[in-house]
């Protein structure tokens, strides 16, 4: 993916003409054009020469963006503004004298010098040369204008240089007539001939469009503010400390990997990189949106641009320049802003042929007029009046403008879109799917219990220890820190094999070790009931039972408990109320998977999933529905790829997990809700563009047309209509800019929707079926039996259930839920299940 700086660019018509000129190379796969940020997104193998060339044979320039991460905004300094705030400025000045000739001493009878007063020629010669003056001082209008008109590819400038030039062009045939009236005798007919004029309409038209473009200058600045905020936070000075301790204040373009800063209260980190000496206080509200400071020790992480709010502290540097989190998080939002949402395809479709169409519609209303009045003093103005108050400037910037606005605002909030497609797709999701470990749960469990059977508690830890201490697991780090801190002695083990999803097996001391899910050890143990009765009462606290062998024996159990995050059950409830169905995904056996599940409230909680067949369920539920997947980025990367949206979460450690559309900056699941409203609030801001920028030139061009003359009396003026054109830009700019006061922390619960058609989907596990009988006591009658049948059919897994009260037994046809799996479900229905 490659990225052009394009200049010369001035409406839609001109992001269709470039999109379309480097398309039509060979070798490229798409190409993105963003009239904001005047920026182009290439995505294909064709040479950067040829990208250039294409661009400049359309009637632009073209430019490669460097490597350096750096916001578009920012290449402008202002001097465009300036530039047309000194045009604006003198065309005014020219235009009051102007003004002052043709409306206010005919009109108003304003004094003039007698050599003037008395000779009307004078007078409309001096119009015509105050005009001049302001056509020469906008000419940007007419070379781009009348350049683009030749490489037949009209623009807006097209229009506007059309339409102030064909009023300069008539009103100065108008004053070779008055001359030719004057030398013939007839000296009324050529002093009438200054009422004909529109030397004043000429300027007026340039004048008042370049008042709209500096509004239009002024509100896309604002657009940028937010990545511009953040390239702000990078401080530009470094306190380095060397090996003899001695420090300096070196520049931060000059910091490097490995080198040693010393971190103070009150200042701004420079770079990314890791505690290694004392503690501070660190407020990280510009990555993660969250305001409250973060203390830091020894070990612990810290980013540039966050500040320091107390304590002292010394860091080592890991990551500098472009490959810091804040770099990181700039670029994301530029290259968000620099693609386009699917809902721009139809304003990009009108934006191909607008200037044309126009062009004729604006020929066709000055022939009928001409024929209808015979006068071309009628013809003209409504002719001009039509080419000016058209705007394809709207259409360019509706959906641009809210994608750049709804980035910066995510991006304030630690929500990062990574392209304006997933941002449009955020806020059309119907289901959200959640990894239970690290997105529900804190991702960080703790031993809660530890029952040895045919063992002490240390030899139990022992043997945990050495299978677990080679895993990457977060239920393995449990065990194995609970062991450091025992001080159990750690034994190397051969043959060491995980079987990801279910547990680990070794050998240590020359005997056959194994650890994990019941079900796992039952396969390698002999496990009893008490043994079975003890693990899911661990479970259906909402624990993870581990269960350790060695041989054939049953060494003890491990109970593993991860704390739910404290703002789950509170987004679960708000995105029941925003009408989106929630699913819990987990690996984790029937019990303790309902336990959490049930905690928070999720509409629905798949259970004994293993990684790889997350993704079968991500592609069932898309069969129904537009689907975001939440996970950690890495062991769920099939399912978030799979997923209409990959949301990341709580991945502000790396923020370029290529498998997610958006990341979440924070590990707090109400980031979830906060995500699609910023979605739903931009998407319903481009409708509110693009209908206005449709609405806008659908009642106006018929207004400057002349089409409501007879009927009402209504028309406008080719002054007015400039004024209208200019303004319409501008609303369109505004009206995004609302985007920044969008409350995306407002609670407002609603009654549920219906989700019949997500309730009804079972997810099969790709496994051979088989029959499973189960003795239960309790059933007492068909009601029972009906509860236990609806309660085993209703498990993932579960192909059939018969059920008979009278015989106590329940026959399973089984595509994959186990024995251990089928009895929890049993006995949560209030029964028992005795063999």
């Amino acid at each position: 993916m490659k990225k052009f700086n394009v200049t010369g660019m001035s409406c839609a018509a001109c992001v269709s003409r470039v999109e379309k000129a480097v398309s039509g190379l060979s070798k490229i796969n798409s190409c993105s054009v963003n009239l904001l940020t005047n920026s182009m997104t290439v995505d294909g193998d064709a040479s950067d020469a040829e990208i250039i060339e294409a661009v400049e044979n359309a009637g632009y320039g073209a430019s490669l963006v460097s490597g350096k991460v750096k916001a578009e905004s920012d290449k402008d300094d202002g001097s465009n503004e300036k530039k047309t705030r000194l045009r604006l400025v003198s065309s005014c000045v020219i235009l009051l004298f102007l003004m002052y000739l043709s409306m206010g001493h005919s009109m108003w009878g304003f004094p003039l010098p007698k050599a003037l007063a008395d000779n009307f020629l004078a007078e409309g010669i001096l119009q015509m040369l105050l005009s001049a003056l302001v056509l020469i001082v906008n000419q940007k209008f007419f070379i781009n204008g009348f350049l683009g008109l030749m490489r037949r590819s009209p623009n807006m400038d097209t229009l506007i240089a059309l339409g102030s030039g064909a009023a300069f062009i008539y009103s100065t045939y108008i004053l070779f007539s008055m001359t030719a009236n004057a030398l013939s005798g007839n000296v009324e007919a050529a002093r009438h001939g200054l009422h004909d004029l529109y030397f004043e309409s000429a300027a007026m038209i340039l004048a008042l469009i370049t008042v709209g473009k500096m509004l239009e200058e002024r509100a896309k600045g604002k657009t940028t503010s937010a990545i511009r905020g953040l390239m702000d936070l990078s401080p530009k000075t470094a306190h380095k400390i060397d090996s003899d301790g001695n420090e300096s204040i070196i520049s931060a373009d000059d910091i490097e990997v490995g080198d040693v800063l010393a971190v103070y209260a009150g200042e701004s980190i420079a770079s990314d990189g890791v505690i290694i000496d004392g503690e501070c206080a660190i407020d990280e509200s510009m990555l993660t949106g969250e305001s409250l400071p973060v203390d830091k020790g020894v070990g612990k992480r810290v980013f540039g641009g966050t500040i320091s709010k107390s304590g002292y502290a010394k860091m080592r540097v890991d990551r500098v320049r472009e490959d810091t989190a804040l770099s990181e998080i700039i670029k994301m939002v530029s290259d968000a802003a620099a693609t386009k949402a699917p809902i721009a395809k139809i304003a990009d479709k009108v934006a191909g042929v607008f200037v044309p169409v126009i062009m004729g519609i604006a020929l066709v209303c000055g022939i009928i007029w001409y024929a209808i009045s015979g006068e071309l003093g009628m013809a003209l103005p409504r002719a001009i009046s039509v080419l000016v108050i058209s705007c394809p400037c709207a259409l360019g910037l509706a959906t641009p403008v809210a994608i750049m606005v709804g980035s910066g605002v995510g991006a304030r909030r630690g929500i990062l879109y990574k392209t304006a497609a997933s941002l449009e797709a955020t806020g059309k999701a119907e289901v959200v799917i959640l990894d239970k470990t690290g997105t529900v749960t804190t991702g960080k469990p703790t031993v809660d219990k530890i029952y040895p059977i045919d063992c002490t508690e240390d030899e139990l830890l022992e043997v945990a220890y050495a299978l677990e201490g080679k895993s990457e697991h977060p239920l393995a780090h449990a065990i194995v820190n609970f062991a450091r801190e025992r001080g159990v002695a750690y034994k190397d083990t051969s043959s060491h094999k995980t079987l990801v999803g279910n547990g680990v097996l070794a050998s240590l001391d020359d005997r056959v070790i194994a650890g994990g899910k019941l079900d796992f050890i039952s396969e390698r143990a002999n496990v009893d009931e008490n043994i079975r009765n003890i693990a899911n009462s661990y479970a259906s606290e909402g624990a993870t039972p581990i269960l350790f062998s060695r041989d054939s024996r049953v060494l003890g159990i491990i109970s593993v408990c991860d704390t739910v995050k404290s703002d789950a059950a509170d987004a679960i409830r708000e995105l029941d109320s925003m009408g989106i169905y929630t699913v819990m995904l987990t690996g984790d056996s029937y019990n303790t998977a309902h336990a959490v599940g049930e905690r928070v409230g999720v509409h629905k909680i798949i259970s004994d999933v293993l990684p790889d067949e997350k993704q079968n369920v991500v592609e069932e539920y898309k069969k129904y529905g537009r689907v975001i997947m939440v996970g950690d980025g890495i062991n769920d990367a099939p399912a978030l790829t799979s997923a209409d949206i990959g949301m990341a979460i709580g991945a502000g450690s790396d923020i370029a997990i290529s498998s997610a559309d958006v990341v979440l900056m924070r590990d707090g699941v109400g980031y979830i809700p906060r995500a699609i409203k910023i979605s739903r609030s931009t998407i319903k801001n481009i409708k509110e563009n693009l209908f206005w920028a449709f609405f806008y030139n659908m009642i106006c061009i018929p207004l400057a047309a002349g089409v409501f003359i007879n009927l009402n009396g209504w028309q406008i003026s080719p002054m007015i209509g400039a004024l209208c054109m200019s303004l319409s830009s501008f609303c369109v700019v505004m009206n995004a800019l609302r985007l920044n006061i969008v409350n995306v922390n407002k609670k407002s619960y609603k009654a549920n929707k219906s989700y019949e058609k997500f309730e009804n989907i079972k997810f099969k596990k790709e496994k051979k079926n088989m029959e499973i009988t189960l003795k239960i006591e309790g059933m007492m009658c068909p009601h029972c039996e009906a509860r236990v049948k609806k309660s085993l059919e209703a498990y993932e897994g579960v192909v059939s259930a018969t059920v008979s009260f009278k015989e106590g037994t329940a026959v399973v046809v089984s595509n994959g839920a186990d024995y251990a799996a089928l009895k929890g479900v049993v006995e949560a229905a209030g029964y028992d299940v005795v063999g």
